[in-house]
Protein backbone atom coordinates (compact mmCIF):
# COMPACT_ATOMS: atom_id res chain seq x y z
CA UNK A 1 0.00 0.00 0.00
CA UNK A 2 1.48 3.58 -0.95
CA UNK A 3 0.64 5.97 1.39
CA UNK A 4 -0.03 9.53 0.23
CA UNK A 5 -0.09 12.77 1.97
CA UNK A 6 -2.08 15.84 -0.37
CA UNK A 7 -0.77 19.36 -0.12
CA UNK A 8 -3.22 21.91 -2.13
CA UNK A 9 -5.34 25.44 -1.03
CA UNK A 10 -7.89 24.26 -2.89
CA UNK A 11 -10.27 22.07 -0.99
CA UNK A 12 -11.98 20.93 -4.55
CA UNK A 13 -8.72 19.99 -6.14
CA UNK A 14 -7.79 17.42 -2.86
CA UNK A 15 -11.00 16.17 -2.90
CA UNK A 16 -10.99 15.08 -6.82
CA UNK A 17 -7.32 13.75 -6.75
CA UNK A 18 -8.85 11.76 -3.03
CA UNK A 19 -11.38 10.38 -5.12
CA UNK A 20 -9.30 9.46 -8.01
CA UNK A 21 -6.60 7.85 -5.92
CA UNK A 22 -9.07 5.97 -4.41
CA UNK A 23 -10.29 3.96 -7.06
CA UNK A 24 -7.18 2.02 -6.95
CA UNK A 25 -6.46 -0.45 -4.52
CA UNK A 26 -2.86 0.29 -4.21
CA UNK A 27 -3.30 3.69 -2.83
CA UNK A 28 -4.60 5.33 0.26
CA UNK A 29 -4.40 8.81 1.41
CA UNK A 30 -3.71 9.60 5.09
CA UNK A 31 -3.66 13.13 4.99
CA UNK A 32 -4.49 16.57 3.52
CA UNK A 33 -3.38 19.78 4.05
CA UNK A 34 -3.92 23.47 2.47
CA UNK A 35 -0.68 24.90 3.37
CA UNK A 36 2.74 24.38 3.88
CA UNK A 37 3.06 24.53 7.71
CA UNK A 38 0.54 22.27 7.52
CA UNK A 39 2.28 19.53 5.49
CA UNK A 40 5.52 19.86 7.41
CA UNK A 41 3.49 19.03 10.27
CA UNK A 42 1.28 16.06 8.87
CA UNK A 43 4.24 14.21 6.97
CA UNK A 44 6.04 14.22 10.58
CA UNK A 45 2.69 12.90 12.39
CA UNK A 46 1.44 10.22 9.29
CA UNK A 47 5.26 9.17 7.99
CA UNK A 48 3.32 8.91 4.07
CA UNK A 49 5.42 6.83 1.30
CA UNK A 50 4.54 10.16 -0.68
CA UNK A 51 3.71 13.78 -0.39
CA UNK A 52 1.79 15.80 -3.46
CA UNK A 53 1.97 19.36 -3.13
CA UNK A 54 1.19 22.27 -5.18
CA UNK A 55 3.38 25.25 -5.48
CA UNK A 56 1.55 28.02 -4.76
CA UNK A 57 0.43 27.51 -1.40
CA UNK A 58 -0.50 30.21 1.58
CA UNK A 59 1.97 31.00 4.23
CA UNK A 60 4.62 28.16 2.90
CA UNK A 61 5.48 27.60 -0.72
CA UNK A 62 5.00 23.95 -1.80
CA UNK A 63 8.96 23.94 -2.83
CA UNK A 64 9.96 25.54 0.54
CA UNK A 65 8.14 22.99 2.54
CA UNK A 66 9.35 20.18 0.25
CA UNK A 67 13.06 21.97 0.15
CA UNK A 68 12.16 21.73 4.21
CA UNK A 69 10.94 17.45 3.91
CA UNK A 70 14.05 16.79 2.03
CA UNK A 71 16.09 17.85 4.80
CA UNK A 72 14.85 16.05 7.88
CA UNK A 73 15.11 13.21 8.32
CA UNK A 74 11.66 11.89 7.07
CA UNK A 75 11.76 8.98 4.05
CA UNK A 76 9.27 10.52 1.58
CA UNK A 77 9.27 10.87 -1.68
CA UNK A 78 7.65 14.93 -2.96
CA UNK A 79 6.01 14.99 -5.78
CA UNK A 80 5.12 19.00 -6.87
CA UNK A 81 1.78 18.56 -8.77
CA UNK A 82 1.02 22.38 -9.90
CA UNK A 83 -0.07 25.00 -12.80
CA UNK A 84 2.74 26.66 -12.29
CA UNK A 85 5.22 24.49 -14.71
CA UNK A 86 7.47 27.10 -15.34
CA UNK A 87 11.39 26.51 -15.88
CA UNK A 88 12.56 28.15 -12.84
CA UNK A 89 10.50 26.16 -10.70
CA UNK A 90 11.63 22.93 -12.42
CA UNK A 91 15.01 23.80 -11.43
CA UNK A 92 14.06 24.86 -8.39
CA UNK A 93 12.89 21.92 -7.56
CA UNK A 94 15.50 19.39 -9.11
CA UNK A 95 17.81 21.80 -6.76
CA UNK A 96 15.93 20.70 -3.99
CA UNK A 97 15.57 16.88 -4.75
CA UNK A 98 11.81 16.14 -5.01
CA UNK A 99 10.93 12.98 -6.90
CA UNK A 100 9.16 14.39 -9.72
CA UNK A 101 7.60 17.63 -11.24
CA UNK A 102 4.05 17.05 -12.25
CA UNK A 103 1.81 20.18 -14.35
CA UNK A 104 -1.83 19.45 -12.88
CA UNK A 105 -2.46 19.57 -16.93
CA UNK A 106 -1.17 15.61 -16.83
CA UNK A 107 -3.44 12.53 -17.01
CA UNK A 108 -4.51 11.09 -13.79
CA UNK A 109 -2.65 8.11 -14.88
CA UNK A 110 0.88 10.28 -15.50
CA UNK A 111 0.20 11.08 -11.35
CA UNK A 112 -0.53 7.20 -10.79
CA UNK A 113 2.19 6.07 -12.55
CA UNK A 114 4.67 8.53 -11.03
CA UNK A 115 3.43 7.67 -7.21
CA UNK A 116 3.85 4.08 -7.83
CA UNK A 117 7.93 4.70 -9.77
CA UNK A 118 8.55 6.88 -6.97
CA UNK A 119 8.19 4.50 -4.39
CA UNK A 120 9.26 1.39 -5.99
CA UNK A 121 12.47 3.22 -6.31
CA UNK A 122 12.13 4.77 -2.70
CA UNK A 123 12.19 1.17 -1.70
CA UNK A 124 14.55 -0.33 -3.92
CA UNK A 125 17.02 2.79 -2.23
CA UNK A 126 16.35 1.30 1.64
Amino acid sequence: MITILLVDDDPNIRRGLRMNLALEPDFAVVGEAGDGWDALRLARELQPDAVVMDIRLPSLDGLSAAERLRQSQLRCAVIILTLYDEPSNRARARQIGVAAFLSKSASADALKQTLRNITFDKGAQT
